[in-house]
């Protein structure tokens, strides 16, 4: 009998046997020409505008990478077992909203609105990974259901108006508060650094992560080894879920207010983030550094453009062309894995 244990990946997310060494290596060369790009496009920014490289604004850089990073971070899991989801901008949406019904029009404390808002981004994900792994739809058209149905609640739940949290200060100080008085530096971005922490434990030293990185190198293996794969694509699609939860938290608690039409759009960038970041679209290959460092790369660029006075429309373009060359690399790093 085989044991039930995730052989056909390796921990660090390189596949074993001949090709092994190699990958592993292309994947932190992958990451150190990522913090390369990034540390290249902080400079661009700094030498063209001497204010982009001031104290505030790189505070103001790392608060606007919150909402992203948070996102990505679930949305690594999923993309490194393959599949995608589409629903977490909108789901992130629909979170914010419930948390203003939890705390502002039900008055539960701000303590366990927090608490069931996430559970509830949970719940999310775990209706995404029932209908992907139990039913067997295909991940995008799951999502892209699920990404529907979130934006009709959000505008349902809250009467298409939306909530305000004046009235309640402590869950505005989650995102814009600060731990130490003066510093200018918000409390958001400690969440994300800690959230940050948690995945990258959970993705490189717990079951959850091996298994996530053995499905998406080979699925069908995965499950011939014993592995109960469609229970753990639904606890993965939960995870998501839960970071989809907190994100809500902290744009909600950032604007002040649940805003039910937020959302569309928040997808596409996280998931760039995770590509820029090195994370293959096939699976198999990923990391929450590198994750991050691709939501910093789409947040420096979004500001130093706008220092800049570049117009949206133009930074859309740009942030597309990263985005391909991003995943060009990704397919040119797969055709040199195959030919080793």
């Amino acid at each position: 009998m085989t044991s039930p244990t995730a052989t056909p990946q390796k921990q660090d997310g390189s596949a074993p046997g001949a090709g092994g060494a190699p990958r592993t290596l292309r994947d932190r060369l992958q990451q150190l020409l990522a913090f390369a790009g990034l540390i290249v496009i902080f400079a661009f920014f700094s030498i063209l505008s001497p204010v982009f490289s001031s104290y505030g604004n790189i505070t103001n850089i790392l608060f606007s990478t919150v909402v992203i990073g948070t996102l990505a971070l679930g949305t690594t899991f999923v993309i490194i077992t393959g599949g995608i989801d589409l629903s977490i901008g909108t789901g992130m949406a629909l979170c914010a909203v419930m948390s203003g019904v939890l705390i502002v029009n039900s008055g539960l404390p701000v303590p366990l609105g927090v608490l069931l808002t996430i559970l509830f981004g949970g719940l999310i994900g775990l209706v995404n990974g029932f209908n992907i792994a139990v039913l067997g739809l295909p991940p995008f058209i799951a999502t892209l259901a699920m990404m529907l149905v979130a934006q009709g609640l959000a505008l349902v739940v809250s009467d298409s108006r939306p909530i305000y949290f004046s009235d309640t200060p402590g869950y505005i100080d989650i995102s814009i508060g600060t731990l130490v008085p003066g510093s200018g530096f918000p409390n958001a971005v400690v969440i994300l650094l800690i959230a940050a922490i948690l995945a990258a434990v959970l993705l490189s030293r717990t079951v959850l992560g091996r298994y996530a990185f053995s499905i998406g190198s080979n699925e069908e293996a995965t499950a011939l080894s014993g592995i109960d794969v469609r229970r753990w694509k639904i606890v993965i699609y939960v995870l998501a879920g839960l970071f989809t939860g907190l994100a809500g938290i902290m744009i909600s608690a950032r604007l002040g207010s649940a805003q039910p039409a937020t959302g569309m759009g928040y997808e596409l960038q996280a998931i760039a983030a995770v590509v820029i970041g090195g994370t293959s679209l096939s699976g198999g290959r990923g990391s929450i550094v590198g994750t991050v460092i691709g939501a910093l790369i789409i947040s420096v660029l979004n500001n130093g453009l706008q220092i800049m006075s570049i117009p949206q429309e133009w930074q859309n373009v740009i942030l597309g062309c990263v985005i391909l060359v991003a995943v060009y690399a990704d397919q040119a790093r797969k055709r040199g894995t195959a030919a080793t």
